[in-house]
């Protein structure tokens, strides 16, 4: 199963949302900026992510978007879904009909393990995990800056 833009963008954009945003909601131009994805993208992103409730968005003066929820309740696993659809890395997994031999195929088997494995990993992860480990690898780098 190879992510599309569309998940590895929302997520990263996600991340700088969850980082950046204070008591104030963050401009879409300032993380396409900073995560370097075009604002017309980023707003197309944007969209499904409200209508989920991961993310709200506020017109006017003051106007951006913010998180819905804290970090902690938003899971990798319900963004990719949102954005990518299933992770099954064939199709015969989320719909055994479209193969005659799915009831006898052992690399199917295989394939629906490998779906797990993802459906757990990402399943495992917040935003508040996200935001941890961005930080601890900025921390990395500015200490490996001054040595």
């Amino acid at each position: 199963m190879k992510l599309s833009t569309r998940g590895q963008y929302a997520t990263r954009a996600l991340l700088d949302l969850a980082l950046h945003q204070n008591d104030e909601p963050v401009l879409l131009r300032d993380i396409s900026k900073r995560q370097q994805i075009s604002l017309q993208y980023l707003e197309h992103l944007i969209t499904p992510l409200i209508t989920a409730g991961i993310m709200t968005s506020t017109r006017g003066r003051k106007g951006g978007v913010s998180l819905a929820r804290p970090p902690e309740k938003i899971r990798l696993d319900e963004v990719i879904n949102l954005l990518e659809g299933s992770v099954a890395p064939v199709k015969c997994i989320s719909n055994p009909d479209l193969c005659q031999r799915s009831n006898l195929c052992a690399t199917r088997d295989v394939w629906g393990e490998v779906k797990q494995a993802i459906d757990g990993v990402l399943r495992s992860i917040t935003l508040r995990d996200l935001v941890e480990r961005q930080k601890s690898k900025e921390e990395t780098t500015e200490a490996m800056y001054y040595i």
